[in-house]
């Protein structure tokens, strides 16, 4: 089974790899010959390129000798605990972390995962000439995994930063960092993708490069860089199967999201970021259908969080957010990092499709909070049952106390369905169990009346359909015929 990991936290693993380097790609393709080395890239690169080693100790959990009593024997898997003797104190252990790092400023500062440096109490430094500081943390930010430390030292070698945002897909690039602590390693290869989200970050503030530049643990932190020897990515994480090394798939915080961190976490120490205060979804083929939209664009709002900058602003569910400040939006995650980069308190402007009909909205954004989380619906509850008709569900009323057992908030108005025919059309769409309808086709529904009225709306259609899952909204189209 394949897993995602970080690469940054100790030595093991797999050896890296090469690539044979090829002619860097810009404009159109020129008859040219193939690129010899790309030595002395590296050597304008590998210079700013640090080990990191990160130091956590721990006391040891104290073990006691049960004397032989059968339930701790059973508890502890047959044989009793050994008793470290002496006084009480139990022994220290030693937990060491490896990763890489980037030089980012002539005075001492440097880039590198937060992961790496994560409950640290000691970090020191290796430069590449075997000077070795010791460094403090000025700043560590896990919603984007990035931390800046510091050492004292001057006119440190420096790696410019590129603009991520001008990387293409194709692309040549080399990784730089120490793999497994074997030593600094170049490896080759190209950006195989952008925009990838793992979801492995605290808070999943993510734009990944992937590539497949060989890189391993211990490459956390290090640098990705273009053939002009400008950092292009902070490598951070690798798709490895069973714990292994590399088969190709690595991932990179790009530069531009690092520089706007690496500047908070030097100016304040810490990182603040926007928040709208909606939950959004992608749009597939058949919403788009059930929304009308002529083509498959926008992302879909599936909930408002009340007091947010979104209700504020009188965005509503419903509403498909086409673009910010003029950016097109057709990504979820790239809605969540544009307003994140905006910045709390920032005016933005919002173009949003409701009801058919396109319109500007300005919205002043509010700082991002994890805890908080988008609303659901409030209203009274029912009784009775009913099917689903077409939907080949049946439903019933949301009680107190169904409320209570599905964990969504007291008061919830809709139905739940409780069976999903598996053949049926909605369980085909992904209807679930549990799931509380909350509209259909934009009418809200609490009995089987409601329910045939507002399948009747859908036409030839996909019904669109309001549901509540685990107390977050989102939409789904389930198509009739």
């Amino acid at each position: 089974m394949s897993r995602l990991e970080r690469n940054g936290n100790s030595p093991g693993g797999a050896s890296t790899g090469s690539m044979a380097p090829t002619q860097p790609i810009s404009g159109h393709i020129q008859p040219q010959g193939p690129v010899i080395s790309y030595a002395d890239t590296v050597d304008r690169v590998a210079p700013a390129v640090v080990t990191v080693h990160a130091t956590t100790r721990t006391r040891a959990p104290q073990q006691f000798d049960f004397g032989g009593d059968p339930f701790f024997n059973w508890f502890f898997g047959g044989g009793s605990p050994q008793r470290f003797g002496g006084g009480g104190q139990t022994p220290m252990q030693v937990e060491q972390a490896l990763g890489s790092g980037v030089i980012v400023r002539e005075d001492g500062y440097i880039l590198t995962n937060d992961h790496v440096i994560d409950g640290a109490q000691q970090i020191s430094i290796d430069l590449v000439d075997r000077r070795n500081f010791k460094a403090k943390v000025v700043g560590a930010d896990k919603p984007s995994d990035l931390a800046v430390l510091k050492i004292s030292a001057s006119n440190l070698p420096v790696l410019p930063l590129g603009n991520s945002d001008e990387v293409r897909v194709g692309d040549v690039c080399l990784a730089v960092g120490n793999p497994l602590g074997i030593g600094e390693t170049v490896t080759a290869g190209i950006i195989s993708a952008k925009g990838r989200q793992t979801d492995l970050s605290d808070g999943s503030f993510e734009d990944f490069l992937q590539t497949d530049a060989p890189i391993n643990r211990g490459n956390s932190g290090g640098a990705l860089v273009n053939t002009r020897g400008e950092l292009v990515g902070i490598n951070s994480q690798i798709l490895s199967p069973n714990g292994g090394g590399n088969i190709g798939i690595g991932f990179a915080i790009p530069s531009n999201m690092a520089k706007t961190v690496m500047m908070q976490l030097i100016e304040h120490g810490k990182v603040s970021r926007g928040q709208l205060g909606v939950t959004v979804q992608y749009i597939t083929a058949d919403l788009a259908a059930s929304l009308g939209l002529k083509n498959v664009h926008g992302v879909l709002v599936s909930g408002v969080r009340p007091g947010s900058a979104a209700e504020k602003a009188g965005i509503k569910t419903g509403d498909v957010i086409l673009d910010l400040n003029g950016h097109p939006i057709n990504d979820v995650n790239e809605l969540r990092n544009s307003v994140a980069a905006a910045g709390a308190n920032t005016d933005v402007a919002l173009t949003i499709l409701r009801d058919g009909n396109q319109q500007q909205v300005h919205v002043k954004l509010g700082a991002f909070n994890p805890d908080q989380t988008a609303a659901s619906s409030n209203g009274g509850g029912g009784n009775g049952q009913t099917g689903g008709g077409k939907l080949g569900v049946e439903l019933a009323p949301v009680t107190p106390s169904i409320a209570q057992q599905l964990g969504i908030p007291a008061g919830t108005q809709g139905l739940v369905v409780a069976q999903a025919d598996p053949s049926g059309a909605a369980a085909q769409a992904g209807i679930q169990q549990g799931d509380v309808i909350l509209q259909i086709n934009h009418q809200a529904v609490r009995n089987g009346n409601e329910v045939q009225s507002a399948l009747g709306k859908s036409g030839g259609r996909p019904a669109l359909l309001q549901i509540m899952r685990g107390g977050q909204t989102l939409f789904v189209a389930v198509p009739l015929s």
